[in-house]
């Protein structure tokens, strides 16, 4: 069986997790504990990052986006990148929208500072990275309102990795409680149908040790 290597809040961890669920994969999931730098994670991926996924076979795929189109290509059905060139286009634009904005400007404040620095003992969190985080959420779900009102998902008629990567990001800011959910009902809509796919129930169950995430978090009609 493959094994994927991950940690609980990250984003990227949460994209393979999802995109194996929805090709009804099985896997294996493994806590890596990425500060500790063990050298036997170490030779799997010498970036020291998650995730990481080793197949039955003893072969290592890392990073989220090059995992989740290995498994599409493996796997075609359902397909997660769109069945076209500009489909497929539209679906990595919004990937990459949400890797490297969505990820630094909100994702990486507000995880970055509430959680990992009390793994890693860096300190009391950065209020000023904490309120940047806060703000820069709400033009991020007012793009997913401008999407999903004028499409059923993200990239178009079809869930894709775009839906897989934006909720995967959400999910991790939303065990904090830090999603004005009220503020923006289009985002609202759109992340609750996420929540009822059978593919994201597992995310919704995870638990960090010593801290609890808000009611609404497993709750599919919030």
């Amino acid at each position: 069986m493959r094994t994927i290597y991950h940690f609980w809040l990250s984003a990227p961890s949460r994209m393979v997790r999802v995109a194996l669920a929805e090709k009804q994969l099985d896997f294996h999931l493994k806590i890596e504990e990425t500060w500790l730098r063990r050298p036997a994670f170490l030779a799997l991926n010498p970036t020291g990052e998650v995730p990481v996924m080793e197949e039955a076979d003893g072969a290592i795929l890392s990073g989220a986006r090059v995992i989740c189109e290995y498994l599409d290509e493996i796997v075609p059905e359902p397909p997660l990148l769109g069945a076209a060139p500009l489909a497929r286009a539209e679906v990595r634009r919004l990937v990459d929208w949400f890797e490297t904005k969505f990820g630094p400007e909100v994702t990486d404040n507000l995880i970055g500072e509430k959680i990992m620095k009390r793994f890693l003992r860096l300190g009391t969190p950065d209020s000023r990275a904490i309120r940047a985080g806060k703000s820069n959420v709400t033009y991020h779900l007012d793009y997913i309102g401008f999407l999903t009102e004028r499409r059923k998902w993200l990239a178009g008629d079809y869930f894709s990795l775009a839906d897989i990567t934006a909720a995967a990001h959400l999910s991790c800011v939303d065990y904090l409680g830090d999603v004005p959910w009220a503020e923006h009902e289009a985002a609202k809509d759109w992340y609750a149908r996420i929540k009822s796919r059978p593919s994201f129930r597992a995310l919704l169950s995870d638990h960090i040790p010593g801290v609890s995430p808000p009611k609404h978090y497993a709750d599919l009609d919030f």
